[in-house]
């Protein structure tokens, strides 16, 4: 148990560094001398008395991400609230169990005193990833009027799953949305990808190159994160 506890500390502090920008300095600190050095971070980069129990619960969520999911559970047993609900829903989607995310979140919209937004566009995660495009498209219907439904990662869903029921010009006009500068890497090269295949290859090539060209503009950080679609985005531009 004290293994699994020094590694969730390291990860953690990792994670710490990484999403505060911190000195790279203490990720060497930590991988040399693991535990003062991780004893060290904490107090002098994270800790104080209100953030402990915070702390504790993430490194344990990352050693354990199903504990998560119980303690929620638990927390909706007893007391059935829409937010502990949805809270739960989150938690199943956090861990990729999109069928028992599902059943939450369509009983989280029966409660009409509160906003559907967020709940349908988890909905619409959960049911893309289980490959339900019918569903997606039927629950987009509710809320493609909602100004935050635009430009979002809901609406380049809702492109790919009209992709996937053959309404292929639907799809490009969703698709083509996401193709916003400085963000949705990862969803721009699929954009691209489409269309390509349907050979509309200047389009691609100027959306992959857009991509390339701020890719050289990156922190570090996110070269890390988006290392392999900057590397699948040079392999396809050299083929042209």
């Amino acid at each position: 148990m004290v293994y699994y506890l020094i590694i969730g500390l390291k990860v953690y502090c990792f994670y710490h560094i990484y999403k505060n920008n911190n000195s790279y300095y203490w990720f060497f600190i930590i991988l040399f001398i693991p535990i003062i050095g991780c004893v060290i971070y904490l107090i002098t980069q994270v800790y104080n008395k209100r953030d402990a129990k915070k702390i504790t619960n993430e490194i344990t969520h990352i050693i354990n991400p199903t504990k998560k999911v119980k303690d929620l559970e638990k927390q909706l047993q007893f007391s059935e609230s829409y937010q502990n609900r949805v809270n739960l829903a989150d938690a199943y989607l956090e861990i990729k169990d999109y069928n028992s995310a599902i059943p939450h979140y369509l009983e989280a919209l029966e409660d009409s005193s509160q906003s559907d937004f967020y709940v349908i566009k988890q909905l619409i995660e959960a049911y893309f990833n289980i490959e339900d495009c019918k569903s997606v498209i039927l629950y987009v219907e509710k809320i493609k009027e909602h100004p935050e439904f635009k430009k979002s990662r809901t609406q380049f869903l809702y492109g790919l799953a009209l992709e996937r029921v053959g309404k292929l010009e639907e799809a490009e006009e969703n698709l083509k949305q996401i193709d916003i500068r400085y963000s949705f890497y990862n969803e721009r090269l699929i954009y691209a990808k489409f269309l390509l295949s349907r050979d509309k290859k200047e389009q691609a090539k100027e959306v992959l190159e857009d991509v390339h060209t701020e890719s050289q503009h990156m922190t570090k950080p996110n070269k890390r994160i988006y290392r392999g679609t900057i590397l699948e985005v040079e392999k396809i531009l050299a083929d042209f």
